[in-house]
């Protein structure tokens, strides 16, 4: 350990079925730690300043692995500072770990509200419960007399029960009803799903399961009943789900943490402008919203470690309980006892003729 740098260590899928969002997270943060150290580090203490070393394993998408990540980023590493893995499975195999050394584990993409009923104060996330919270509301706004609501969840871990239940609680405040429809991953074909869809003529369909699994659904939607009126899908808020389903992605509405052109007001840190055009410039793409929070993250933590002018982890938990401000990704404020991200607003976008739009809230 360099007494002059504060180490930043995360574990990041980097290989297996979240390569995709795991190369965002690993972008935003490689993004951060250029930024913060362009400003000369990170201050700690009266007039001092630390730069940022990032040191980073590949958990390739697996529980197991992400474990033993975390444990030698703690035991092997000695990180001063600890990130979140993307996923909300494999923040809850590593949150134990976390909370048995007392580390805060400063979490970008594990959001399963699973997450807080385990007592922890060693970790901070936002809920998968408000993901599409908004929708209920905002199609019957859209949809004159639409009624019924049909959410197919993976059975796979708790993420996709949880986005069910966020839209099902929301639509009993527009009088819609919801049918909620378990499946199986990984999906061998989508035949059953379509069979499901003609029993049911829903008015909406939404889709909380893997990337993958979404867009396997997805490439059936032309031989959907006809009462199918709009679409909604966890993957359609990032560019990939466009970009492998082309046209079929037309229409489609999604969740977003966050979205260019959004701004709010007194921000910690560069501006959403500066973001986007860094972000595309470094790596010949524009970014998604997981790559903005975990940029986002590394700002928060560099306000923290600011503010307690110190990098004890209990010191900082304190300091992040108290912290209520803007960043170019939103609104950060946590629940002071869980850790539950309560500031943060879900965006809803969607997708027209390839580019997104930020629906109205």
């Amino acid at each position: 350990m360099n007494g002059r740098e504060i180490s930043v260590g995360f574990s990041v899928s980097l290989s297996g079925r979240l390569q995709l969002q795991g190369q965002q997270a690993l972008r935003g943060i490689l993004l951060w730690n250029s930024y913060a150290n362009a400003q000369g580090g990170i201050s700690i203490g009266t007039g001092e300043k630390k730069s940022v070393r990032l040191i980073w394993h590949d958990d390739r998408s697996q529980a197991g692995r992400a474990r033993d990540n975390v444990l030698r980023l703690v035991h092997e590493d000695h990180v001063d500072i600890l990130l979140g893995p993307y996923s909300s499975s494999l923040t809850l195999a590593v949150g134990e770990i976390a909370e048995q050394h007392k580390k805060v584990l400063w979490n970008y993409g594990g959001s399963s509200d699973e997450i807080f009923t385990r007592g922890w104060r060693y970790l901070i996330a936002s809920p998968a419960s408000d993901y599409l919270r908004a929708l209920p509301p905002w199609t019957s706004r859209e949809y004159s007399g639409l009624r019924r609501n049909c959410v197919l969840y993976s059975d796979k871990g708790t993420f996709g029960w949880q986005v069910a239940r966020g839209v099902m609680e929301s639509a009993q405040g527009v009088v819609q009803s919801v049918e909620l429809i378990p499946m199986h991953s990984p999906l061998k074909n989508s035949d059953a799903i379509r069979s499901v869809l003609f029993e049911i003529s829903p008015e909406v369909v939404v889709l909380a399961g893997s990337f993958q699994d979404e867009l396997m659904i997805m490439r059936g939607g032309p031989y959907w009943p006809a009462t199918v009126r709009a679409l909604a899908a966890v993957a359609a808020g990032i560019h990939a789900f466009s970009a492998q389903l082309g046209g079929l992605a037309d229409g489609v509405v999604g969740p977003s943490q966050w979205e260019p052109g959004v701004s709010l007001p007194e921000i910690r840190g560069p501006t959403s402008d500066w973001f986007a055009d860094s972000f595309e410039k470094q790596f010949g793409s524009p970014p998604d919203y997981v790559a903005a929070g975990s940029f986002a993250t590394g700002v928060i933590v560099t306000e923290c470690i600011r503010r307690a002018a110190s990098l004890d982890n209990d010191r900082l938990r304190s300091i992040a309980s108290d912290l209520d401000c803007n960043t170019f990704y939103g609104r950060f404020r946590i629940d002071a006892q869980s850790g539950k991200q309560v500031g943060h607003r879900m965006l809803l976008i969607r997708w027209r003729e390839g580019r997104k739009v930020v629906l109205p809230s």
